[in-house]
C-alpha cells in the first residue's frame, strides 16, 4: 500500500512538474484564465500592463489550439501555397513530397525524444535532487534566490534542455518551500532562465548541423559542409549574449520582485515522492529476476561499452561532438546517478509520459519540409529572401521571421525543418554566414517561448496561479532578450 501511495506520488509529481502532457495541464489553465480577475505584480505600466499580458494570454490559451492540431493546419497551408505559387505542381507531387519528408524525419525525431529523456533520468536522480536540495536550504530572500536559481537552471538548460526543465521546476519548488518570495516570480524567473537551452549542448539546431547525414543537416546537403560547434554554440555571437540575458535578466527580476501587498507565496508541501521514487514492491524479492534487476551489473557493462567508445575516439583523434555522442554522454551520466539499470528504466519510463506532443508533431513538420523541398516552395521562398535582405542583414531577417514561426510551432526541431529549407539556401546564396543564419533561428525559439507558455504549462499549473502572474515577467524577458540576441547577430561576428 506505501509503495502504491508513493509511485502515485510520484506520477502526481511528473504530471504536474514536469511537462505539458496535455489535456489535464493545458485544461488547468484554461481555468485559470477564465477565472476570476487577480492583480499582476507592480510593475512599470500598471493597467496598460496588465492588459497587454492579458491580450497574449487570451490569444494563446484561447484562440490556438494544441501544437498538433496546428501542425496539421500548417500542413494545409503551405500545400495550398505550394499549388498556388508553384506553376505545374500535380497532385501526386505533392502527395509524394509530404509521405516523404514525413518518414524521413523519424530518425531525427527518435534522436529528439533521447535528448529529452537522458536529460530527464539525469535530473531524477536522488542525488541531483538531494544536491538542488541542499543548495537551496539556506536560501531566505529574493535576491538570494534569483542568484541561486538563474545560474544552475541556466548551466542545466545549457547541457540539456531537459535536464533544465525539470532542474527549474525542483529549485523552484525548494526554493519556495524556504524563502518568503513571489511564486509566480519565482517560477517567471526560473522559466527565464531556462531560456537559453537552445544556445547548448541539446541544441537542435545546432546539433544537427555538426552531424554527417544528419536528415535536418540542410548545410551538408547543399554545401557539402557540416557547421562544428565550435562556429555555433560556442562562438562569441552565441556566447556572450547567452551569458548577457542570464545576468541582465537575473538582476531586473530582483528589481521587479514584488513589495507589501503584491507580494504572493505559496505553501509547497513535503509530498510522497519524496521518499525514494525508484522503490518497487516484488512478489518475490529473492527471485532471480528480482536480484537481476536490483545488481548494478548492467550499468557497469554500459558504462565500460559508452567509456571505452569515447576514449577510443578520443585516443584516434576522432571524436566528435554530435546529436549521437550527445545522447551517449548523458546516457552514462544518467547510468552512473541512478546506480541500477532499473532505476534509469523506471526514470526514463516516467519521462516517456512527456513525450507525446514531440512524437506527433515531428512526423507532421517533416512532411511539411518535404513539400516545401519536393515542390520547389523552399526554393521560391529563399529567392524572396535574397532579393530583401544582404549578407550582412539575412541572420537578421532569419531572426525575426523565425519568431513568428515560433509562436505557431513551440519545437525547435520542428521549427528549423520548416524554416531550415530556405533561410540556408538564401545565406549561401547571399554569401552570407550560414551560421550566423542558424542560430538566429534557435535564438529566436529562446525569445519567443517567453510569450508562448507551452513550456511553462506545468509549473504554471502546479502553483495554482493564474497564467498572467508568470506572463507579466516573461513578457518583460522577451523584449530585453529579444535586444540582445538581434545586436549579437549584427555586431559579432
Amino acid at each position: 500500500m506505501k509503495a502504491e501511495e508513493n509511485e502515485t506520488g510520484v506520477k502526481a509529481w511528473l504530471c504536474v512538474m514536469v511537462w505539458p502532457s496535455a489535456s489535464y495541464a493545458r485544461k488547468q489553465m484554461q481555468e485559470e484564465v477564465m477565472s476570476s480577475s487577480r492583480d499582476l505584480p507592480a510593475l512599470s505600466g500598471g493597467a496598460e500592463h496588465k492588459r497587454i499580458v492579458d491580450k497574449i494570454v487570451y490569444v494563446f490559451e484561447q484562440l490556438l489550439p494544441d501544437p498538433f492540431i496546428l501542425s496539421i493546419g500548417l500542413t494545409v497551408l503551405v500545400a495550398a501555397l505550394a499549388v498556388i505559387l508553384v506553376p505545374g505542381i500535380s497532385v501526386s507531387k505533392l502527395l509524394n513530397s509530404w509521405y516523404t519528408g514525413a518518414f524521413k524525419i523519424i530518425a531525427f525525431a527518435f534522436q529528439m525524444v533521447l535528448i529529452l529523456l537522458t536529460g530527464f533520468a539525469v535530473a531524477d536522480a536522488p542525488a541531483v535532487r538531494a544536491i538542488l536540495g541542499a543548495m537551496a536550504k539556506n536560501v531566505k530572500t529574493p535576491a538570494q534566490a534569483v542568484i541561486l536559481l538563474f545560474p544552475v537552471v541556466a548551466i542545466a538548460a545549457w547541457l540539456n534542455w531537459g535536464l533544465g526543465l525539470v532542474v527549474a521546476a525542483f529549485l523552484s519548488r525548494e526554493i519556495a518551500r524556504r524563502a518568503q518570495v513571489d511564486f509566480g516570480w519565482l517560477v517567471a524567473g526560473s522559466y527565464s532562465a531556462w531560456s537559453i537551452c537552445n544556445n547548448g549542448l541539446s541544441s537542435s539546431i545546432a546539433l544537427s548541423q555538426a552531424t554527417h547525414g544528419n536528415e535536418m543537416n540542410f548545410v551538408e546537403k547543399i554545401t557539402g559542409q557540416l557547421i562544428p560547434l565550435s562556429q555555433t554554440i560556442f562562438a562569441p555571437f552565441v556566447l556572450v549574449p547567452t551569458v548577457l540575458v542570464v545576468v541582465v535578466m537575473a538582476v531586473i527580476f530582483v528589481w521587479m520582485h514584488p513589495k507589501g501587498d503584491d507580494l504572493q507565496s505559496v505553501q509547497i508541501e513535503d509530498e510522497a515522492g519524496d521518499m525514494d521514487s525508484h522503490s518497487r514492491t516484488a512478489l518475490n524479492p529473492g527471485s532471480p529476476a528480482a536480484r537481476m534487476e536490483r545488481s548494478p551489473l548492467g550499468t557497469i557493462v554500459l558504462l565500460a561499452l559508452g567509456l571505452g567508445l569515447i576514449w577510443t575516439k578520443v585516443a584516434s583523434h576522432s571524436f566528435v561532438l554530435d546529436i549521437n555522442m550527445t545522447i551517449l554522454i548523458f546516457l552514462l551520466v544518467g547510468l552512473a546517478l541512478q546506480g541500477r539499470p532499473i532505476n534509469y528504466a523506471y526514470a526514463v519510463r516516467n519521462g516517456v509520459r512527456q513525450t507525446g506532443s514531440m512524437v506527433l508533431q515531428y512526423p507532421m513538420y517533416g512532411g511539411i519540409m518535404g513539400i516545401m523541398a519536393g515542390t520547389g516552395l523552399a526554393a521560391l521562398i529563399a529567392k524572396g529572401f535574397v532579393n530583401i535582405a544582404s549578407s550582412h542583414s539575412l541572420p537578421l531577417w532569419s531572426y525575426v521571421s523565425s519568431m513568428i514561426i515560433t509562436l505557431l510551432v513551440p519545437s525547435a526541431g520542428g521549427h528549423w525543418a520548416v524554416q531550415g529549407p530556405f533561410v540556408v539556401p538564401a545565406a549561401v546564396t547571399l554569401h552570407a554566414s550560414v551560421a550566423h543564419t542558424a542560430m538566429g533561428v534557435a535564438m529566436a525559439e529562446n525569445v519567443s517561448n517567453m510569450l508562448q507558455p507551452f513550456w511553462a504549462v506545468p509549473v504554471v499549473a502546479m502553483a495554482g496561479i493564474r497564467l498572467q502572474r508568470v506572463m507579466g515577467y516573461t513578457a518583460v524577458t522577451f523584449l530585453v532578450s529579444f535586444v540582445i540576441y538581434a545586436a549579437s547577430l549584427l555586431f559579432i561576428p
